[in-house]
């Protein structure tokens, strides 16, 4: 999919947005671990930004979110200072929120009313708006890996670049596609729910608010709310069309330029309208499961439980945890992911 690429104004609307950026060189530095920060910080300014992240993607040496910005509320309804240093105090990588706090307490003392309210609008701009968003992420991001690496200065390419989606509708349906289908792409799977740093990989895993994202996506295409289930279904079945191999370009030698879907998968996944069997719920569950957790029936979880009675708390009354989800029964001693769909 080519786009034009829109610079994003100093306040931009509400609306869907596609935003990338590159490591600086392209050089490939973003390994299990780096990715696995990144995605934490995503989800972790998601929250204090007030935008939804639709699906997403981290590969080596970049990254792909789209982004659905809402309306800013009216001001009586935005965070007052008491609520937004709360929210600043969740924030793992926000190390002055006590100087705010004693700030806050200084004027407060003062009665200076209007430089506490000019104050908050500070931290009200960074709010519901894809550019301090993505911004606050990257910055983030850079100071973690810079103290991890010992290295100083920039990590990004440049300031993140971004399309301007309509949606929801097919647009937005193309695009979420388009990214989550990007492992494919670069050949590191050959279907992409077994890539973990990805909406749609979070979403099969049981990932809430990768699942509400997708969701969101598959509410224009379908022209309703609909179920979890149903909408990760068909989006498994609009990921399947839109990355067959049919659609990709061959190269001078006569092969295809990039990895694409076999002809035969995408027939079983229409044919299966899109459903997950045990065996590909259970892979990907797993790779979010700490060690220690256990699968299989309910009385062989309930044994292990008992086994390692004295490891759990003492209001843990029993072990197995149904997966739910699933036509098959299956539990876990861990109810880490809770549901697939559900």
């Amino acid at each position: 999919m080519r786009m034009a690429r829109l610079k994003v104004p100093a306040h931009a609307p509400s609306g869907f947005y596609h935003c990338m950026s590159r490591v600086v060189d392209r050089r490939f530095i973003l390994g299990p671990a780096e990715k696995e920060e990144f995605v934490r910080l995503l989800r972790e300014y998601e929250g204090f930004c007030g935008v939804r992240v639709l699906t997403f993607i981290v590969m080596s040496n970049h990254f792909h979110v789209l982004v659905e910005v809402p309306r800013p509320p009216a001001p009586p309804d935005r965070p007052d200072m008491d609520q937004v240093l709360g929210m600043l105090d969740k924030l793992s990588g926000h190390h002055n929120a006590g100087a705010l706090r004693q700030k806050v307490a200084l004027l407060r003392r003062l009665q200076d009313a209007k430089a506490e309210g000019q104050l908050l609008a500070r931290y009200h701009a960074r709010m519901w708006d894809v550019s301090p968003f993505m911004k606050l992420v990257k910055q983030r991001f850079s100071q973690w890996y810079n103290r991890r690496q010992g290295r100083k200065g920039t990590l990004w390419e440049e300031r993140f670049k971004s399309v301007v989606v309509e949606g929801p509708g097919r647009a937005l349906l193309g695009m979420a596609g388009y990214i989550d289908l990007n492992s494919v792409r670069a050949g590191l799977v050959e279907d992409p729910k077994d890539y973990r740093w990805s909406g749609y990989g979070e979403a099969v895993a049981g990932v809430k608010r990768a699942r509400q994202g997708l969701r969101r996506v598959m509410e224009g295409r379908l022209g309703r709310r609909p179920g979890l289930q149903e909408a990760l279904e068909g989006y498994r079945m609009e990921l399947f069309n839109q990355g067959r191999e049919e659609r990709e370009a061959m190269d001078a030698q006569g092969q295809r330029a990039r990895g694409s879907l076999s002809t035969q998968a995408v027939r079983e996944v229409l044919a299966g309208k899109g459903r997950l069997g045990l065996g590909d719920y259970v892979r990907c569950r797993v790779r979010y499961f700490c060690d220690g957790a256990v699968l299989g029936s309910r009385e062989f979880v309930e044994g292990m439980f008992q086994a390692g009675r004295h490891r759990f708390g003492a209001r843990r009354k029993s072990g197995a945890r149904r997966m739910k989800g699933l036509e098959e029964e299956l539990y876990a001693l861990r109810d880490l992911r809770v549901g697939v769909f559900g």
